[in-house]
C-alpha cells in the first residue's frame, strides 16, 4: 500500500541504529495531489524544512494522533521538577527547559552561568549533569504513557541545545524507563560511611546492564586498578587543597564565602557534606574544604570501597550527554536495589589524571565518570531551582 499524507500529519523514521529509537517532524508540503511523498517535513529537533523521500522505516502518524494528549502547563512543570531532580557537579544544575505546547516538544539545554569554570573547564560535568536531567525526563515521561524520543544535539549551529525530546510518538523501546520513577525523587548522594557489604555479582550485572541501555560501559575497579583510582583521587584532592581555582568553585557552592552568597536553592549545603574522614579508603570529597563546621561529625568510611567506572570509547560532548544518562539511568536502578551512592569526580578534574584512571586491560577508552556505591545510609534531599527560573513554555 502507497504512502499517503496530508499536511499536518508527521513522519515518524525508525532508527534502530541509533541512540534514539526514531525522528518524527511535522509534514508541511505535500508535492503530490494524491498524498504521496514526497514530503517537506519541518523536524521536530530542529526546526528545519527539508524535502524527504521516505524509505521502508518510516511511517505516517496522522494529524489527530500527533495531537493526543496535550499537555496541561501543570504536567509540563511537574516533568520539569522530575528532571531537575538529577545530580549534578557541586549541584549546580546547569540546565534549562523550553517546552513548544504545539509541537509536545522539549528542548533541553545548558546554562552557561552555571559553570564551574576551574573544575569543568571543559564543560564535561556540565553535559553530565544535563544528560542526567534528560534521563530524569525520559523516565518521567515515561511514566505518564508518554513514551519519549531523544535527539542529541540536534542543531550543530546551536551547541547549547543538547537535546530535543518529542513526546507525540507511538510506544516504544523507552516504556520499560517507567519503572525507574520511584527512585527518581528518592535517590540522593550520601556522603556517609558505607558497610562493607560487597555488592553481589547479579546487581553488578544489573548495574552494567543499565549503562549498557545507553551504549555507555561501566566497570568495577578491583586489586591494582582501585589502588591506582584511589592514589589518583588523593593526588587530586592534594591538588585541590593548594590550587585557589578549585577552591574557588568549592566555596562558590558550598555557601562557605559571604562573598559569593548563594540562593538556597542551589549548592550544597553543610547538612548534605556528610562527617568528616576519620579513616578509611573511602575518597569522598569534603565540601567543608578543611574548614571546621559546628556539629560536624568525624566517622570511619569503608577500607575497601566499591567504585564504578563510566567510560566510552570517544571524549566528544555527544559522549558525555550520553554518560550523564548511563549515570543516573545507574543511579536510579541502584536505588531500586537499596544501595546508596556518591561520585568520585576529583581525578576527573585534573586532565594528567584522567587518563589514568581507564583500565588498560579493559580498554574502555575514556573515564567519564567514578560513582561510589554500597550499602549505608540515604543522603539527604537537597535544594532545586524552583520551575520558573528553569522552565519556559512557549506556543
Amino acid at each position: 500500500m502507497p504512502m499517503l499524507a496530508h499536511i499536518g500529519d508527521h513522519l515518524i523514521v525508525e532508527s534502530p541504529t541509533t541512540g534514539a529509537t526514531r525522528r518524527d517532524g511535522e509534514i508541511v508540503g505535500v508535492h503530490h495531489h494524491d498524498g504521496t511523498p514526497p514530503y517537506d517535513v519541518r523536524w521536530s529537533d530542529s526546526g528545519r524544512v527539508s524535502l524527504v523521500f521516505p524509505g521502508p522505516d518510516a511511517h505516517i502518524q496522522t494529524e489527530a494522533r500527533a495531537s493526543a494528549w496535550p499537555l496541561s502547563d501543570a504536567e509540563v512543570a511537574a516533568l520539569v521538577r522530575d528532571a531537575s531532580a538529577a545530580p549534578s557537579m557541586h549541584n549546580a544544575q546547569p540546565w534549562r527547559f523550553r517546552y513548544f505546547r504545539g509541537k509536545a516538544l522539549f528542548h533541553v539545554t545548558a546554562d552557561l552561568a552555571r559553570t564551574l569554570p576551574h573544575s569543568d573547564e571543559d564543560l564535561r560535568a556540565l553535559h553530565l549533569g544535563c544528560g542526567a536531567a534528560l534521563m530524569n525526563l525520559r523516565v518521567a515521561a515515561a511514566h505518564t504513557g508518554r513514551p519519549p524520543t531523544t535527539r542529541l544535539l540536534p542543531d550543530p549551529d546551536e551547541p547549547t541545545l543538547l537535546a530535543a525530546v518529542s513526546l507525540t510518538g507511538p510506544p516504544g523501546d523507552e516504556e520499560d524507563l517507567s519503572a525507574l520513577y520511584p527512585a527518581v525523587h528518592t535517590r540522593h548522594t550520601s556522603r556517609a560511611p558505607f558497610a562493607e557489604t560487597e555488592i553481589p555479582e547479579p546487581v553488578r550485572t544489573t548495574l552494567r546492564e543499565a549503562a549498557g541501555a545507553e551504549g555507555v560501559s561501566l566497570s568495577f575497579a578491583s586489586g591494582w586498578h582501585l589502588q591506582t583510582v584511589l592514589d589518583l583521587t588523593l593526588e587530586a584532592e592534594a591538588r585541590n587543597l593548594t590550587d585557589s581555582g578549585s577552591a574557588e568553585d568549592l566555596t562558590h557552592w558550598a555557601r562557605l564565602s559571604e562573598q559569593t552568597p548563594r540562593s538556597a536553592a542551589e549548592g550544597v549545603p553543610p547538612y548534605a557534606f556528610g562527617p568528616r574522614r576519620r579513616g578509611g579508603k573511602a575518597p569522598v570529597r569534603d565540601f567543608a574544604g578543611g574548614k571546621p563546621i559546628p556539629g560536624r561529625e568525624s566517622a570511619d568510611f569503608e577500607s575497601s570501597p566499591q567504585l564504578a567506572l563510566l567510560a566510552t570509547p570517544g571524549d566528544t560532548p555527544k559522549d558525555w550527554l550520553r554518560t550523564g544518562q548511563a549515570m543516573e539511568r545507574v543511579l536510579l536502578t541502584a536505588t531500586l536495589e537499596g544501595l546508596s551512592s556518591s561520585f568520585i569526580t576529583q581525578a576527573l578534574e585534573w586532565p594528567d589524571l584522567r587518563w589514568p584512571l581507564r583500565d588498560p586491560m579493559a580498554g574502555a577508552g575514556h573515564v567519564h565518570m567514578v560513582l561510589r556505591l554500597g550499602y549505608g545510609p540515604p543522603g539527604p534531599r537537597t535544594p532545586r531551582r524552583p520551575t520558573r527560573h528553569t522552565l519556559d513554555i512557549q506556543p
